[in-house]
């Protein structure tokens, strides 16, 4: 933002624009955006922004204050396109299908990653459920081998004693009993 009168220069006639105008244009775009206000502060906060990138020209302009506006309706116009295409299309998919419960395992399982520490969960989840290599894991979270092969092991250990004690709960065993060979 460097010219004639220095980036400081620009910097304070652009501060000064944003302070006389902002608050006025937001409240036209909470008119125009249907009276949702947080809509309206998005899209005046993006063509402030996009103002600021091409303060050079804009602040040339007849009438700055109008090019924002302009630009934060355009926006807005834009995301409601957006957003009313994509109901048309979840519409032609059809109605959403409820997914099905999850059964009491599957909860215990969610419950003991979750009681882990984020790194000994990131790793299981990635070596076990993404099937991922220990190298690719080690690669993908920024960890040596031997630190991801280090919360495997702990973090499997964790779980098992985890799911014991939801087995034992669920149940009032600590194992399942087998039938006994022979009789």
């Amino acid at each position: 933002m460097e010219g004639r009168e220095g980036g400081a220069g620009l910097a304070a006639e652009f501060d000064a624009f944003y302070t006389s105008s902002a608050s006025r244009v937001t409240r036209q775009l909470v008119m125009l955006t249907g009276g949702n206000l947080a809509e309206a502060e998005d899209v005046v906060q993006e063509a402030f922004e996009r103002a600021w990138s091409r303060w050079p020209v804009v602040r040339g302009l007849g009438s700055p204050e109008a090019w924002v506006r302009t630009v934060a309706r355009r926006l807005a116009v834009s995301r409601w396109r957006r957003a009313r295409n994509a109901a048309v299309a979840w519409r032609r998919h059809g109605p959403l299908t409820e997914p099905p419960p999850l059964d009491a395992d599957h909860v215990a399982l969610i419950a003991a990653l979750t009681a882990l520490p984020e790194t000994q969960r990131v790793s299981i989840v990635l070596h076990h459920l993404a099937d991922l290599s220990v190298t690719q894991v080690a690669l993908e979270t920024g960890q040596s081998v031997s630190a991801v092969k280090q919360q495997l092991v702990r973090g499997r250990a964790a779980m098992a004693a985890s799911l014991a004690d939801t087995r034992t709960i669920d149940t009032g065993d600590s194992a399942p009993s087998y039938p006994k060979e022979g009789r």
